[in-house]
């Protein structure tokens, strides 16, 4: 029991080592969805070189490495991996909006993975946080949300472009959108009998059921790893000057920034392990073992890497140190020997749970006033630019700007802060200069 005190925080008299194991299991199957669905998404950037098995073992990499760190450095209950609106904004975003490199997008990772680093080893990282208004926060991560449920819908066929309305209404008999519409139905099922796991048994058995269908395509279930080096140190240290990269880096930040903040703060509230004074304990080691698994993962060729909320699933089963997480990164690491399970998931398959995905993430809706034109508009305008524009960037940095501009003209001084105020006109610089 003493070397789990000293690696994890575990203390005997007040946790047990089953159920802290069975934490890390339930948070487990709450979250290796990501091991389906990341390789999906990347495979939109196949014609650019980009290796989608490669992904997998680089999810799986970036996945153990970022949990190890919170177990042994933060001892705190909580799984990482690739983090789903990250990987969004990597590829639709920055690649095929943008234009740039998936080589490019690692870069931007990287560097902000090290300012991450910086910044939570500083009181950089506090000024920034709080210069976000919370309606503007929850606003971002409703955006994502909606972004992601549009993906979902787009990727399986539900939805489909039209000159007329630029989209509408797929064929729903068709064999892909139909069957993402089974997947649906059942994994919303599954979640209304809270079915442990109910995302990743969703996206499995869809696929099953895939197979009769045409849609799916099994070749195998346990497998070696797929080589990760055609990923690994793919880096464009000749863009690192340009304004877009300083702009990519910056969006990658504070998503995954808040992103973090608000699991850590949602999460351990609700198991109370938030002191009185509303302080977190160990926040900025959780906040160290994320950066550090942003920074590791860029450099064998992941998206950026986050603290999970489907960590929650873990803690409200009792997990309360570093052995959940620990045991959180021993199920990732042998799912890497199910890769061709994983990659034979359709994309039809995981547009559900991205669909599902963007609901939870909607759900922060609540907590915008929109009865104050002041805040609730530009709250609007970040959520809709984010869906309607295909977005993420865009949507932070009009949300930024026009909440600048509409409480300067209401005169809701308390509202404002200088570090807004510089990111407001910069962001405003930004649009005008380009």
């Amino acid at each position: 029991m003493a070397i789990l005190e000293k690696l994890f925080g575990f203390d005997k008299t007040k946790h047990n080592v089953k159920t802290e194991l069975m934490a890390g299991l339930t948070s487990f199957l709450t979250m290796a969805y990501i091991l389906a669905v990341n390789p999906n998404i990347f495979s939109a950037l196949a014609d650019q070189g980009m290796d989608t098995s490669a992904v997998f073992t680089a999810t799986v990499i970036a996945a153990v490495v970022g949990t190890l760190v919170m177990s042994v450095y933060a001892k705190m209950p909580f799984g990482l991996a690739p983090g789903m609106g990250l990987n969004a904004f990597f590829v639709y975003t920055v690649c095929l909006t943008m234009g740039y490199t998936w080589q490019f997008a690692l870069t931007a990772i990287l560097l902000e993975g090290i300012l991450f680093i910086i910044m939570s080893v500083t009181r950089i990282r506090e000024m920034m946080v709080n210069a976000i208004p919370m309606q503007l926060k929850a606003a971002i991560s409703v955006g994502i949300g909606l972004f992601i449920a549009s993906l979902g819908l787009k990727n399986s066929g539900i939805i489909v472009e039209n000159q007329a309305t630029l989209i509408t209404l797929g064929n729903l008999g068709s064999g892909s959108a139909l069957l993402c519409i089974v997947g649906i139905l059942l994994t919303a099922a599954l979640l209304i009998y809270r079915v442990k796991g109910a995302l990743l048994i969703g996206i499995l058995a869809t696929t099953l059921i895939g197979i009769p269908m045409g849609e799916t395509h099994l070749t195998g279930i346990i497998g070696m790893p797929p080589d990760v080096s055609p990923l690994c140190m793919q880096f464009e240290w000749h863009n690192i000057l340009t304004l877009d990269m300083l702009l990519v880096i910056i969006t990658f930040l504070f998503i995954d920034m808040f992103d973090t903040l608000g699991t850590l703060i949602g999460v351990m509230g609700s198991a109370g392990m938030v002191q009185k004074d509303g302080k977190i304990p160990g926040v900025n080691r959780a906040l160290l073992a994320d950066a550090i698994a942003t920074t590791v993962g860029a450099c064998v060729g992941a998206s950026t890497t986050t603290t999970y909320v489907e960590s929650a699933a873990g803690v409200g089963e009792g997990g309360r140190t570093g052995l959940t997480s620990f045991s959180i990164a021993v199920c990732f690491a042998v799912a890497m020997f199910f890769s061709p399970l994983f990659l034979a998931i359709p994309s039809a398959a995981t547009s559900p749970t991205l669909i599902i995905v963007g609901l939870m993430m909607f759900m922060r809706v609540i907590h915008i006033d929109f009865n104050s034109y002041e805040e609730g508009l530009p709250c609007f305008i970040t959520l809709f630019s984010m869906a309607m524009a295909s977005s993420i960037s865009d949507g932070i940095l009009l949300g930024i700007i026009s909440w600048v501009v509409l409480n300067a003209m209401g005169r809701k001084w308390q509202n404002l802060n200088p570090t807004l105020v510089v990111l407001a006109i910069l962001f405003t610089l930004r649009y005008i200069l380009l």
